[in-house]
């Protein structure tokens, strides 16, 4: 477990040379720019606002002809396609696509207009369809709707409200205080709101007819066509038609277009990578012919580098330790097994200068309970085996969900393990199908005991690991105050604590809370009782006095050694959250057993074996679920306020290196 050391780099060249050396450190991907260094008269900054807008375009529009792609041409994948991480590709090739962009650019121009004209052509249709829904009541009209009638009479189509019959019609009309006697209203179709009707007037009651009309709420139709309705409807259907035949054409041209998909990804990060060296070279002090680039990188990776750019280019290349009172970055080193759990710690936070990488204990911790918390061989077996299949089908899988499979692989292990001391193989599966089946009474014994049958006992046994837990917690948070010389916070707030809650452990284990817990009454000696008086009394008094020595006043000296005596119900509080190892324990075994029972009913029969198998099958796979989603939670949980809460406090800053920060294909130096 290690934070790495990381050294300042400073590194002046030629601005001649500054493309490819920005290029070099963007693939090696090892130096955070540092950008804090002033401008002068000699050295200035220059704006790149211009590039990087024109990159981060090209880009975008490169995202948009994908998306567009994959909405009509959708690219084979497998269901576990996302496992399989970015496509490795040498550096030569990448860069040869700079070639080709032109050609490239060109194509995804087209493809967004090819969207453009096939959204236009939808619209149409989608205009078209509703044209013809709004022509369907009128398609028993036999004149064009415009039709205005002949120079004598007048001519006119509209709708009603309400649904009326030709008796109802007339009637309606004739009820009108006034209504000229040349109305006539003619029914094409009606509806249960609405009646479609046909008006023919003399054009000399035009002011007569018009008022009749406003009392029947008479009103226009939405749409008026200067042809007969059918006719009407059947122009519309051939042009949506051939709206399908050029969108069917484009798709066809799309299709194309699709085989430089994986062209169209290199060129999308190649203009991401661009942008963000541009960035970079904004945050650079130059000079007419010279520019200077300062920052971060790990000490183990600078001799390599500099000898690198030392060989290729005329630099001039200083290394220094960083002060104290710079804000380094943290990068994080571990083995596989530790590295597994980085997650888990950087997300609490990264630590800080004054702390160490707690990885490697709380990776451990996090195998350790999380194995009891889920606790069936079988389980733990079905994640090891499926995480173990995953990571070895896919070896590019991008670095955070590797280390979240691997991580779950030895959670997996861990469970197994565990599943073998209290002896769960899908509960009691074994039992149960050797009684129903095979009437025989079989079973593999727990190697340690059943938590089931043995519930106190599990617990005392989950509280003395939380004990553990916690007291790793206070030993880190010792350490570090010893490696920072702080001997009197050493003794005053780690070796206090330790004696005080050790005295308090040993004389609560002779009294009858414990006896009935164990369900067996332990006697100390008297040696070993007076000791555990002394240590509690003696650790008492310490931190009583010690707690608040910085402060001058004797009684706020008190106060706060009493304050913080109160803190003993926290160490209380902190103890009884690992219970739930036992609670998420007992979950997952007595559930088990349950659903075991429950698939048995249907007895020895071709229907009990099948109904057996179903209810198995589903019945386990939620149990899994269920308990592995609550075995993370608590899990985390016991990382994050329990133990991190002793000693972590987290709040260093990430190590974020100036590297191809691609999405869709991985840059393997030549």
């Amino acid at each position: 477990m290690a934070v790495l050391k990381m050294c300042k780099i400073n590194i002046c060249a030629m601005k001649k040379d500054r493309k490819k050396i920005l290029e070099l450190l963007q693939l090696k991907g090892c130096l955070e720019v540092h950008e804090e260094v002033k401008e002068d008269k000699v050295f200035e900054k220059v704006n790149t606002a211009t590039q990087i807008s024109l990159y981060e375009r090209q880009a975008a529009l490169t995202d948009n002809a994908l998306e567009i792609l994959e909405a009509y041409i959708p690219e084979e994948k497998s269901m576990l396609s996302s496992l399989e991480g970015k496509k490795v590709i040498s550096s030569d090739d990448y860069y040869e696509i700079v070639n080709k962009r032109n050609e490239i650019n060109g194509l995804v121009n087209d493809i967004i207009e090819q969207k453009k004209s096939i959204d236009e052509k939808e619209s149409g249709k989608q205009k078209c369809l509703d044209e013809i829904q709004a022509l369907q009541p009128w398609l028993e009209l036999d004149v064009p709707m415009n039709f205005q009638g002949t120079k004598n009479t007048g001519f006119m189509v509209g709708v009603i409200s309400g649904s009326y019959t030709e008796q109802d019609l007339i009637r309606k009309i004739e009820s009108l205080k006034e209504f000229p006697k040349s109305l006539y209203m003619q029914i094409v179709s009606a509806d249960k709101y609405q009646t479609y009707v046909t008006v023919s007037y003399m054009k000399h009651d035009l002011e007569q007819v018009e008022k009749a009309l406003r009392q029947l709420d008479f009103s226009k139709p939405p749409i008026m066509v200067h042809h007969i309705p059918t006719a009407s409807v059947t122009k519309r259907e051939d042009r949506i038609k051939e709206y399908n035949l050029d969108i069917e054409n484009i798709k066809a041209q799309m299709e194309r277009e699709a085989d430089y998909r994986f062209e169209f990804k290199k060129i999308r990060d190649y203009y991401k990578t661009r942008a963000d060296k541009y960035k970079v070279v904004g945050k650079l002090l130059q000079s007419k012919h010279t520019f200077f680039v300062t920052g971060y990188m790990p000490e183990k990776q600078v001799e390599a580098l500099k000898e690198e750019l030392e060989t290729k280019f005329n630099v001039a290349i200083d290394v220094e330790q960083p002060t104290e009172k710079e804000n380094v970055p943290v990068l994080l080193t571990n083995g596989k097994v530790q590295g597994a759990v980085e997650g888990v710690v950087t997300s609490f936070g990264f630590p800080n200068k004054m702390e160490i990488d707690p990885t490697a204990i709380t990776a451990f911790f996090y195998y350790f309970l999380f194995g009891i918390m889920l606790s069936d061989a079988a389980y733990g077996f079905l994640m090891f085996i499926g995480c173990f299949i995953v990571l070895k089908k896919f070896p590019n899988m991008e670095g955070t969900m590797a280390k979240t499979l691997r991580m779950f692989m030895y959670c997996g292990i861990s469970t197994l393990l565990w599943g073998i001391l209290f002896g769960g193989y899908f509960g009691d599966a074994i039992t149960v199908i050797g009684k129903t089946f095979f009437e025989v009474n079989i079973g593999i014994p727990a190697l340690w005991f059943e938590p089931i049958k043995q519930p106190m006992k599990m617990l005392i046994y989950c509280l003395c690991f939380g004990i553990v837990h916690l007291f790793t917690g206070l030993g880190i948070k010792g350490y570090m105050m010893l490696k920072q010389k702080d001997v009197m916070s050493f003794v005053c707030d780690v070796v206090l604590w330790y004696v005080f809650l050790i005295g308090l452990i040993l004389m609560l284990i002779p009294t009858s809370i414990f006896a009935s817990l164990a369900g067996s009454t332990i006697v100390f000696p008297a040696w070993l009782s007076m000791l555990s008086k002394i240590m509690t009394i003696g650790g008492m008094v310490g931190i009583l006095l010690m707690a608040g020595r910085r402060a001058k006043n004797p009684v706020k000296r008190l106060l706060l050694g009493a304050y913080s005596l109160y803190d003993t119900t926290s160490w209380l509080s902190d103890l009884l959250s690992y219970s739930r190892l036992l609670a998420l324990g007992l979950a997952t075994g007595v559930i088990a057993q349950v659903i075991n029972t429950m698939a048995a009913m249907m007895g020895k029969s071709i229907v009990g074996v099948i109904f057996f198998i179903v209810v198995f099958l589903i019945g386990h796979t939620f149990n899994m679920a269920i308990n592995l989603l609550g075995a993370y939670v608590h899990t985390n949980r016991l990382q994050f306020v329990e133990f991190f809460g002793k000693f972590y406090e987290g709040g260093g800053r990430e190590f974020k290196p100036f590297k191809a920060d691609t999405k869709y294909v991985k840059v393997k130096e030549n």
